[in-house]
C-alpha cells in the first residue's frame, strides 16, 4: 500500500502532463467530408526530375506565393525524400468552377522575372523538372491516353488511359524555352448518400490537371484577378528567355467532376498494378531455380552425409577415417575458429538486423499498411524498425562471438553496434554534402541528421548491447564433432575453387531470381513512380532467401571436398554474391537506361525526345474534344509509340505516350 501511495504523485503529474493531447490520424487513412464551397487547400510538395534525380522545394522557383508561407510538419520519411510540403495561393472552392484567376497580381500588372530568376526557371525547363501538387493529400496527375494499335480504326477500341505524377514545368522548341503558366485543375467528388433534410457532403476522389502555356498579350486580366483566355488554338505560348526579364501572367482554372469512385478506392488510379504476366514469370523463373537447388542439396544430404556424420565422434573409427579422402579428412578442423571472429560476428549480427526490418516492412506493406497515400510511411517504418531490431541482432552476434570462443564481449558489442551503420552514415553524409551544395531539398537537414545520430546512440546501440549481454551469456553452439588441437595442412586448391571465382559462381543462381524484379525497382526510383507490389516483392525476398540459404551450403561442401576448412568468413562472402551481380545491373540499367535518355534534349512540342531514331517515331493524332459546352475548348494531341528497349536477359515492350497540350486557350465553361 506504500509503494501505491509512493507512486501516486508520479501519477498524477503524467495526466497533467497529458491533457492537453487531441486525437489524430495518419494522413490518407481518415476521410475529409467538403460541404459546398468549403476550402480544399491545394499544396505543394516538391519539383522532381528523372534527369538530375535531385529535388527542389516548390518555392525554390519564383512562383506566385500565399501571404504567409507554412511549412507542413513532416515525418522522417518525409524529410528523407526530400518533400518540403508548402501552402500555395491557389482558391479552390468544393464544387466551385473557375474559368480563369490571375495569381499575384497587383493592380493588374503581371510578373516580373529578373535575369536571375529566368535564368534558374530556363535551367529547370531543360532538366524536365515536374511539379507535384496534392489537394486533400491526394497527388496531382497529368492523363496520359496511350493506344496500343496504330491503325486508326481500332484506336478508340484499345485506348489505355494512365497517370503521369505531376505535371511538366514547361518544354522547349526549337531552341526556344516555354513555361506552363496556366493550370487547369480537373478535380472529382463523391458525393456521400445522407438522409433527408441534411447538407450534402463531398470527397474529393481525383485530381487532374492540364499545364498550357499561354503569353502575356493573349491573357486578358482585370483589377479583381479575374481574366479571359484566347478563344481558338491559334494563341502562342509564353517564352522564357534566359537572357533578359521575362514578364507573364501565372493563372488557373478550376473544374469539378462528379465521379462514382469511392473514397476508398481513390489512389487505384496510382496504384494499378502493370505487367502482370511479367511479375509472374519472375515468381516461375526463381521457383525453378530454388527447385534446381533443393535437387543438388537432397542428392548431398541423402547420398552422402547422414549415413556418415554419426562416425566421427567414435574414437573407435580414427583409423577408417584416415583411409577416406575428400570432406571427411577435415572434420577435425571444421569448427576451429576463423580470423577476425569479432568483426564477423558484427557483420552476422548486422545482417540478423537488417534481415528483420525487410522481412517486417516488406510484410506489413504487403498488407496494405504502409500505402503511398501515408507520405514516408514506409522510410519512417525502416528506420525505426531497424533501430528496434538491435536487439535481436545483438544478440545473434553475442552468442556467435561466444561459440568462437571470443571473450570481450563489451568491444564486440560496441563493434556490431557502429561497424555497419556507421559505414553507411558515413557514406551518406559524404553524399550529403554533395547534396547540400546543389541547395536540393533532397538533402537531409542538420537537425534531422542529429535526430538519426541520437536515434542510432540512444536507441540501436543500448538495444544491440543489450541483445548481446543475453546472447554471450547463452550457452554457445554445441559442435557436432571435436576440434583436433593441430591444424590440418591445406593442400593446393584448384584455381576454380578460388574465393573470388566462387563468390562470383554462387551469385549467379540468387540473381537470376530476382533480377526482373529489380528492372520494375530501378525503374520506380528512376522515374520517380510509386512501387506498390510488395506482394510480388515478398514472394521474391522468400526465394532469394531460401536460393542464397542453399546455394551457401552447396558451396561449403564442394569447399570442405577440396579439404578446406576456412569456410566461415567465405560463406559469409558467397551468400552475399548475388549482390555483386545488383551492383552490377545497376550500372547496366544506369548506363543503358538513364544516360541515353538523360543526354537527349527535353521533350519538345509535338515531339517526343530529342532526335528521332530507327526505333522512335512518334505519331501524333489529333484527339475529338470532348463537349463541354459551345465553343469545345479542350482538345489535346497524344503523341504515341512504341519503344523496343532489349536487355542482356530479357526484352521487355514498352508503351510510351506523351500528352501534349494544345495552347488552348479557354478555361472549360460551367456546365
Amino acid at each position: 500500500m506504500a509503494a501505491a501511495m509512493d507512486w501516486l504523485p508520479w501519477a498524477l503529474l503524467l495526466l497533467s502532463l497529458t491533457r492537453d493531447t487531441r486525437a489524430f490520424y495518419v494522413p490518407g487513412v481518415a476521410p475529409i467530408n467538403f460541404h459546398q464551397n468549403d476550402p480544399v487547400e491545394i499544396k505543394a510538395v516538391k519539383l522532381t526530375s528523372s534527369r538530375t534525380q535531385l529535388p527542389y522545394e516548390y518555392y525554390s522557383l519564383p512562383f506566385c506565393q500565399p501571404s504567409k508561407i507554412t511549412y507542413k510538419a513532416e515525418n522522417l520519411g518525409e524529410v528523407l525524400r526530400g518533400d518540403r510540403i508548402v501552402n500555395t495561393p491557389f482558391q479552390v472552392l468544393m464544387n466551385s468552377e473557375k474559368k480563369c484567376e490571375v495569381l499575384c497580381s497587383q493592380s493588374n500588372k503581371p510578373v516580373t522575372l529578373t535575369v536571375e530568376e529566368s535564368r534558374l526557371v530556363a535551367e529547370r525547363i531543360t532538366e524536365d523538372y515536374y511539379v507535384h501538387l496534392i489537394a486533400d493529400n491526394l497527388p496531382v496527375a497529368t492523363r496520359l491516353e496511350l493506344y496500343s494499335n496504330r491503325d486508326g480504326d481500332d484506336k478508340k477500341k484499345e485506348k489505355d488511359v494512365q497517370f503521369e505524377h505531376g505535371y511538366r514545368l514547361g518544354f522547349t522548341d526549337v531552341n526556344k524555352i516555354y513555361l506552363h503558366n496556366h493550370l487547369s485543375f480537373i478535380l472529382y467528388y463523391h458525393r456521400e448518400d445522407l438522409e433527408e433534410e441534411q447538407e450534402h457532403t463531398y470527397r474529393v476522389v481525383r485530381f487532374e490537371v492540364i499545364p498550357q502555356s499561354i503569353r502575356l498579350e493573349d491573357i486578358k486580366a482585370d483589377e479583381k484577378s479575374s481574366c479571359i483566355l484566347p478563344e481558338g488554338t491559334n494563341s502562342s505560348p509564353q517564352e522564357i528567355d534566359p537572357s533578359k526579364e521575362n514578364e507573364l501572367y501565372f493563372t488557373y482554372s478550376v473544374h469539378w467532376e462528379e465521379s462514382d469512385i469511392k473514397w476508398a478506392s481513390r489512389w487505384d488510379t496510382y496504384l494499378t498494378m502493370s505487367d502482370v504476366q511479367i511479375h509472374w514469370f519472375s515468381i516461375i523463373n526463381s521457383v525453378v531455380v530454388v527447385f534446381f537447388l533443393s535437387g543438388i542439396l537432397s542428392m548431398i544430404i541423402i547420398r552422402t552425409l547422414r549415413k556418415d556424420i554419426a562416425n566421427y565422434n567414435k574414437e573407435d573409427d580414427i583409423e577408417d577415417t584416415m583411409e577416406e579422402s575428400g570432406w571427411k579428412l577435415v572434420h577435425g578442423d571444421v569448427f576451429r575458429p576463423p580470423q577476425y571472429p569479432m568483426i564477423l560476428s558484427s557483420l552476422l549480427g548486422s545482417g540478423i538486423q537488417l534481415f528483420c526490418m525487410i522481412l517486417i516492412v516488406i510484410f506489413v506493406a504487403m498488407l496494405g499498411m504502409l500505402s503511398p497515400s501515408s507520405r514516408g510511411a514506409l522510410m519512417t517504418t525502416a528506420c525505426f524498425l531497424f533501430m528496434f531490431m538491435g536487439v535481436f541482432g545483438g544478440f545473434s552476434a553475442g552468442r556467435l562471438y561466444r561459440t568462437l570462443k571470443g571473450h570481450r564481449w563489451k568491444k564486440g558489442a560496441f563493434c556490431t553496434a557502429t561497424l555497419y551503420p556507421g559505414v553507411v552514415f558515413g557514406i551518406c553524409f559524404v553524399l550529403n554534402c554533395f547534396i547540400w551544395g546543389k541547395h536540393s531539398s533532397g538533402a537531409v537537414p542538420f537537425p534531422t541528421m542529429v535526430a538519426l545520430l541520437c536515434m542510432w546512440f540512444g536507441i540501436s546501440l543500448p538495444l544491440v548491447y543489450l541483445g548481446y549481454y543475453f546472447g554471450f551469456r547463452k550457452q554457445p553452439y554445441d559442435n557436432p564433432v571435436r576440434t583436433n588441437q593441430i591444424p590440418r595442412q591445406i593442400p593446393e586448391q584448384r584455381w576454380y575453387m578460388n574465393r573470388f571465382v566462387g563468390i562470383l559462381m554462387a551469385g549467379i543462381l540468387p540473381f537470376g531470381a530476382m533480377f526482373i524484379e529489380l528492372f520494375f525497382i530501378f525503374s520506380a526510383i528512376w522515374e520517380n513512380q510509386f512501387y506498390y507490389l510488395f506482394g510480388f516483392l515478398f514472394l521474391v525476398f522468400i526465394i532469394l532467401v531460401v536460393s542464397c540459404s542453399q546455394i551457401s551450403i552447396v558451396m561449403v561442401y564442394f569447399q570442405l571436398c577440396a579439404e578446406d576448412y576456412r569456410w566461415w568468413w567465405r560463406n559469409f562472402l558467397v551468400s552475399g554474391g548475388s549482390a555483386f551481380y545488383v551492383l552490377v545491373y545497376a550500372i547496366f540499367y544506369f548506363v543503358n537506361k538513364v544516360l541515353p535518355w538523360v543526354r537527349k534534349p527535353p521533350a519538345l512540342s509535338g515531339q517526343v525526345g530529342g532526335e528521332e531514331d530507327a526505333r522512335e517515331k512518334p505519331k501524333c493524332q489529333s484527339l475529338s474534344c470532348q463537349e463541354w459546352g459551345e465553343p469545345k475548348p479542350f482538345c489535346s494531341r497524344t503523341c504515341i509509340f512504341l519503344e523496343q528497349r532489349e536487355s542482356v536477359f530479357s526484352v521487355f515492350w514498352e508503351t510510351k505516350a506523351c500528352r501534349i497540350s494544345d495552347r488552348i486557350l479557354h478555361a472549360k465553361p460551367v456546365r
